[in-house]
């Protein structure tokens, strides 16, 4: 798509699993001259196909989706086209969360409370293949960054506390994340280190207290 002064319009592809708030979103966007939403997407499980249909230069992606979330589509984006660009636009700020996301490739992660030229400068930025965070979650990746490593816990560790979060048992856990029993009694042994705890209870309640892990929905 082509804007009336001559200039390429970024091409977009929104995903939000939510249609008033996508809808909201695609109008904001839309609204830009250099900016074209070309797809919208309304789960993590189309991510992959619409891209590559697409060809997006930027994917603007929710982080909590029912089915495949916004950081799993994100790490299977990333593995098949390592040189897309994700946005994460979100109202979840927990430690947790954006450490997944990051983890898993996301170029920026952005609130949805974002002023609209702070979103849309964003896209722009995104594109460019810069790092954008909201201030607030720049804060606090800093803060994780600086944390002792033996005191952080790694991604792998905070989905299968979150697993035993939702009241899974060891062998459900392994199913879900596709591991051994023995691999996920391991990890959780090391989250019982590293949040000074004897139990899973204890893990979940601490984890949470901490902002590791994210609330009940």
């Amino acid at each position: 798509m082509t804007t009336a002064a001559g200039s390429t319009a970024l091409r977009l592809v929104v995903v939000d699993d939510h249609p008033v708030v996508r809808a909201g979103i695609v109008a904001l966007l839309s609204a830009e001259a250099d900016l074209a939403v070309i797809a919208e997407v309304d789960d993590g499980a189309g991510v992959l196909a619409a891209y590559e249909e697409h060809r997006p230069d930027v994917v603007l992606m929710d982080l909590r989706m029912p089915g495949v979330d916004g950081v799993t589509a994100t790490s299977r984006l990333k593995a098949a086209h390592p040189a897309s660009r994700i946005l994460v636009l979100t109202t979840y700020d927990t430690d947790a969360d954006i450490l997944r996301a990051v983890e898993a490739g996301a170029t920026g992660y952005l609130l949805k409370d974002a002023p609209r030229a702070v979103l849309t400068d964003a896209v722009r930025r995104a594109a460019r293949g810069e790092t954008v965070l909201a201030p607030p979650v720049a804060a606090k990746l800093l803060t994780r960054m600086r944390e002792p490593a033996a005191e952080r816990l790694t991604a792998r560790e905070t989905e299968v506390l979150a697993c035993v979060a939702r009241g899974l048992s060891n062998p459900a856990v392994a199913a879900e994340l596709f591991i051994g029993e023995a691999t996920v009694k391991s990890h959780l042994l090391r989250v019982f280190t590293k949040l000074g705890v004897d139990d899973r209870t204890a893990a979940v309640t601490v984890a949470m207290s901490r902002g590791l892990l994210p609330p009940p929905r």
